[in-house]
């Protein structure tokens, strides 16, 4: 599980478990920055969360939860234990929490560098002279 913010984009909170029990996802909650606003997607495990903001659930769409999801398509995409189970599974879930929370610190030091590049330059542009790989 994941929690992100948009801007910087980067992972505020994550939890690697078997489940996702409203207990773990508070836990979260409680342990990352406070923001305004705060969106998830429509499983009903987020309901029994208190948010210290504002909470939208969005249903039918995801136009708020489009960061996060991104963010766990990289995870899928850097982190092959998160790709296929049949193929790439951690032997103790310690290795896989470890995996994550330098790859965590990795996109968040990326994010800023990023931003702090792109407010230098040109916005339109897309091209970066590092890549996320260069962070870890």
């Amino acid at each position: 599980m994941t929690m992100v913010s948009r801007l910087p984009r980067q992972i505020v909170g994550f939890d690697v478990a078997f489940d996702k029990s409203p207990k773990r996802i508070q836990a979260i909650v409680d342990n990352a920055p406070e923001a305004d606003k705060y969106y998830s997607d429509g499983w009903l495990g987020y309901a029994d969360v208190v948010y210290p903001g504002k909470y939208t659930r969005n249903v039918h769409n995801k136009n708020d939860t489009f960061t996060v999801e991104g963010i766990n398509a990289d995870l899928r995409h850097y982190i092959p234990i998160l790709a296929r189970r049949s193929r790439c599974f951690p032997r103790k879930l310690e290795t896989l929490q470890a995996v994550v929370a330098v790859f965590a610190d990795a996109y968040n030091q990326f994010g800023i560098a990023k931003m702090n590049f792109r407010c230098n330059k040109d916005k339109k542009s897309r091209e970066l002279p590092f890549s996320l790989v260069d962070f870890l």
